[in-house]
């Protein structure tokens, strides 16, 4: 991937083409990570609306260890997301380049750990659920976050329903009948341009999870290792511009003495 690519994917400077074609490549990843986590803990730890319905469910029932269980999955996902403001927030007032890349090499980390020693933390539990979830639901949480912050809240990559729903609004919009005779300021025109990026984020979370449960299925844990490494390459050129920038902050000072 070309330097220029990668730094105008992930740095500050945001143009709305950088913006879909990194939800692209994050819907992907979140869709792959959702179908692993299914196979490997059978839950999609990107999916709250089903974890607060499992919650609700389970305690109206009086299961209260499930219910413990789907809080700490909804607290880790939140707890991924506030941790992205933070980092977000700190980089901005101290004006790095790795605003945005900071939770996304997190992230790529928190992948690799999992990879490398999933099947050890499926068995620890803590908050009364696997620490497998509890780390891919804070994962996930990083990720949605930051394309949310980027994008100004235009694009989500783990939350499908919103983005079929948008789809849903956009496709309706495209049917409406506008009669000829009305004033062309009350008609109904649909967003060609937004329904093909929502198609897009859909078609590559989707696509996401097709490769997932296939590595899953084959190499298993392993399986995010790839998908780690692809946050790497995303996230590192505005990381590699602040180190330089340190460095050569520190050289100056050093000349200067």
């Amino acid at each position: 991937m070309p330097v220029e690519f990668a730094r105008r994917l992930t740095g500050t400077a945001r143009t709305t083409g950088a913006n879909r074609q990194l939800g692209g490549a994050l819907a992907f990843i979140a869709g792959a990570t959702n179908a692993g986590a299914f196979l490997a803990v059978r839950q999609y730890t990107s999916h709250m609306t089903g974890m607060v319905s499992s919650m609700a469910d389970d305690l109206a029932v009086g299961e209260w260890r499930p219910a413990a269980g789907a809080f700490g999955a909804v607290l880790s996902f939140l707890s991924g997301a506030a941790t992205t403001a933070v980092l977000v927030n700190y980089a901005r007032r101290r004006q790095l380049h790795s605003q945005f890349a900071l939770p996304l090499l997190l992230e790529a980390v928190l992948l690799l750990v999992f990879g490398l020693i999933g099947a050890r933390l499926a068995s620890m539990h803590g908050l009364f659920v696997p620490v497998t979830v509890m780390l891919l639901c804070f994962a996930m949480g990083l990720q949605n976050a930051v394309i949310t912050k980027i994008s100004r809240s235009e694009i989500r990559t783990t939350h499908v329903t919103g983005l079929v729903t948008d789809i849903g609004i956009e496709v309706g919009k495209l049917l409406y009948w506008n009669r000829l005779q009305e004033d062309r300021s009350l008609h109904v025109v649909a967003d060609v341009a937004r329904l093909r990026v929502l198609s897009l984020l859909v078609g590559a979370f989707f696509l996401g999870g097709v490769m997932g449960a296939i590595g899953f299925q084959r190499i298993g844990y392993a399986a995010t290792v790839p998908l780690a490494l692809i946050l790497v390459v995303l996230a590192i050129v505005p990381a590699a511009d602040d180190v330089r920038r340190y460095l050569g902050r520190g050289t100056n000072h050093q000349k200067e003495a």
